[in-house]
């Protein structure tokens, strides 16, 4: 699938592509398109927008959404360093794939978002921070919709995946972890040029503290397809969440916000 969503096959593509943006009643109003149209499903699934069309909330305190979609689940991480999604408890240190990180969210809060094959397929940094390490882990490609949610179990912690973790002055320590799923299967990373499934070796990278920088929600990588991303922040930022399960949002939409001290 990921070598056929890549063909250029001129109006056949492009042919699919619109039939594709009907039967999904994908939002095209805000897309970048090329002159001529898209040449390749890639190009159509990894499509930009224009400038300006995903402005981050102003609260320099807000945890943002990293992505479009539909939010799966979202709550506290637990003492245990374990979270639920949809009653089913997976470890932080397994999504991650850093045994150290179960320390370093415990008591923390998650949030996660489920991109459908409609959704703007980038996916930005919830919070401004330097880019501290990243951690590309292998694993299968099952789909994470309900179905897969439902039968196959720790759907998250099982498929590919690039946990990525930012330092922010404002929320310590912030991980995205994007999860690949089912048909094209690729994740790709904006500020470095590793890519799941083309021959890049798999494992962690730490860039000694003197990692790139990342605004608040500047791309941080893009998906080849829908999937999914997942968002932990540290119990240093208690958060007071403001979306509810189940919502739609967007890139640059305020998820949560850091409580202040009394």
């Amino acid at each position: 699938m990921g070598r056929l969503a890549g063909l250029k096959a001129g109006p056949v593509a492009r042919s699919a592509i619109d039939a594709f943006i009907k039967a999904y009643d994908v939002e095209m109003d805000d897309a970048v398109v090329p002159a001529g149209g898209y040449r390749t499903f890639n190009e159509f699934f990894t499509r930009r927008l224009v400038e300006g069309a995903r402005p981050a909330d102003p609260d320099p305190a807000a945890v943002l959404s990293p992505a479009d979609g539909k939010v799966e689940d979202l709550g506290p991480i637990d003492h245990e360093a374990s979270l639920l999604v949809k009653g089913k408890r997976y470890q932080v240190a397994d999504l991650i794939g850093d045994p150290a990180a179960a320390e370093r969210y415990r008591g923390g809060t998650f949030f996660i978002v489920y991109l459908s094959p409609r959704d703007y397929h980038r996916v930005h940094a919830p919070v401004s921070g330097s880019i501290a390490r990243f951690n590309y882990v292998p694993g299968t490609l099952y789909p994470v919709n309900s179905i897969g949610l439902t039968h196959v179990p720790q759907l998250f912690a099982v498929n590919e995946r690039v946990a990525i973790v930012q330092d922010s002055s404002t929320h310590g320590e912030v991980t995205t972890v994007m999860v690949g799923a089912i048909g094209v299967g690729r994740i790709g990373l904006s500020f470095d040029s590793v890519e799941t499934n083309v021959g890049h070796e798999p494992g962690p990278r730490d860039y000694g503290g003197d990692g790139p920088p990342m605004d608040r929600a500047e791309e941080l990588g893009v998906f080849y397809l829908g999937s999914t991303a997942i968002v932990f922040v540290g119990p240093e930022s208690p958060l007071e969440i403001v979306i509810g399960e189940g919502e739609h949002v967007r890139v640059g939409q305020a998820i949560a916000r850091k409580v202040s001290a009394p």
